[in-house]
C-alpha cells in the first residue's frame, strides 16, 4: 500500500536545514466592507429654498446653506399641528440648521430661527420665488457658494424694505442678483474688458456679449447702428452700459434696460428652453 502523502510543511520540516515557514500558507482576511461616514453639522445659515410633503408629518426641503451650498434634508414631523418647526421653516427667513446623516438626503435634526428679516409679500414675495427658482434650476447640489449666499441674503433683506415692490431700486436689486450668480457660477466675465484680448472696453464702442467666448468687439458696421438689438447671436450693447452694469451704475442712462436683455439672454442659454415660470409672472406684472 502507497503511503499516504504529507502535508508540504511537515515534509520540509523532516529534511535538514529547511524550515517549515520557509512556504508559508497566508490565510487572506475577509474583506470588511468600509463604514459609511455619517455626517454631522449644527448651526448652519440656512434658506429654505422649496418644500414638499413627505409621508404624512413630514417634510423634504431643498435648503441653500452657507458653507453646504444647495442640499436635501427631511424634516420629520414638520407638519404635526405642535411641531415647533412650522414656524421656523418659512421661505426667505434665515434659520440656523443642524442635521445628520450619509445619503443624499439628510435628517434635519434641529432648526432655529435667526430673525432680522420682514416677511416678504405681494411683488417683492414674486421677486424672492424668482430668485429661488433660479438657485434650484442653476445650483448643483453641495456646491457651496458663500458669496452667492450672502448676496441672497442681503436682496432678501432689501426686499423686505420695500412691501409693494414699487420702488425705482426693485429692478437694479434683480440685475445685482442676476449678476452675482452668474459670476459664481463662472458664467458671466468682467464687463470692462474684452475677453479676448484683454483691451479695456471703450465707452463709445459696441460690443456683444458670448455666453462662451466673453466680451467681443462689434464689426465696424455695428459700431455705426447705435442702437442696441437682438439677434441671432446675441445683442449689441454699448460699451458705457457694460463699464455702469461693472460698476454697478443703474444712473447711467440706459444701463438697466441693458443690464435687462444681457441677463435675458445669458440665463436663456444656461437654463435651456424650459422657461421660469416665476419669470414670466413678474414680466406680467412689469417688473422683469
Amino acid at each position: 500500500m502507497d503511503p499516504l502523502p504529507l502535508p508540504q510543511d511537515v515534509l520540509l520540516a523532516a529534511k535538514p536545514g529547511l524550515s517549515p515557514v520557509a512556504n508559508p500558507i497566508v490565510a487572506t482576511p475577509p474583506k470588511r466592507r468600509p463604514r459609511t461616514r455619517i455626517e454631522r453639522v449644527h448651526d448652519e445659515p440656512a434658506y429654505v429654498l422649496h418644500a414638499h410633503p413627505w409621508k404624512e408629518t413630514s417634510l423634504i426641503l431643498d435648503v441653500f446653506s452657507r458653507h453646504h451650498g444647495r442640499l436635501a434634508l427631511v424634516a420629520k414631523g414638520a407638519k404635526r399641528p405642535t411641531s415647533q418647526l412650522r414656524t421656523v421653516l418659512l421661505g426667505f427667513q434665515p434659520f440656523a440648521a443642524s442635521w445628520s446623516g450619509s445619503g443624499e438626503v439628510r435628517t434635519l435634526t434641529r432648526a432655529d430661527w435667526s430673525g432680522g428679516v420682514v416677511p416678504l409679500a405681494g411683488r417683492p414675495l414674486l421677486c424672492g420665488f424668482y430668485f429661488n427658482e433660479l438657485l434650484v434650476r442653476l445650483l448643483a447640489r453641495e456646491d457651496a457658494h458663500e458669496a452667492l449666499f450672502d448676496a441672497y441674503h442681503a436682496a432678501v433683506v432689501e426686499l423686505g424694505t420695500d412691501p409693494h415692490g414699487w420702488a425705482a431700486g426693485v429692478e437694479p436689486l434683480l440685475r445685482r442678483f442676476e449678476i452675482n450668480l452668474l459670476r459664481e457660477l463662472g458664467y458671466l466675465p468682467p464687463l470692462d474688458r474684452e475677453s479676448q484680448s484683454d483691451q479695456p472696453v471703450r465707452a463709445d464702442a459696441y460690443y456683444s456679449v458670448d455666453p462662451q467666448l466673453g466680451i467681443l468687439p462689434a464689426s465696424a458696421d455695428a459700431h455705426r447702428a447705435e442702437v442696441n438689438f437682438i439677434g441671432p447671436g446675441g445683442g449689441l450693447y454699448l460699451g458705457a452700459h457694460l463699464l455702469a452694469i461693472e460698476s454697478n451704475d443703474w444712473a447711467q442712462d440706459g444701463s438697466t434696460r441693458a443690464a435687462k436683455t444681457l441677463m435675458r439672454e445669458l440665463l436663456h442659454y444656461h437654463l435651456g428652453t424650459q422657461p421660469l415660470r416665476t419669470r414670466q409672472l413678474l414680466i406680467d406684472l412689469h417688473q422683469l
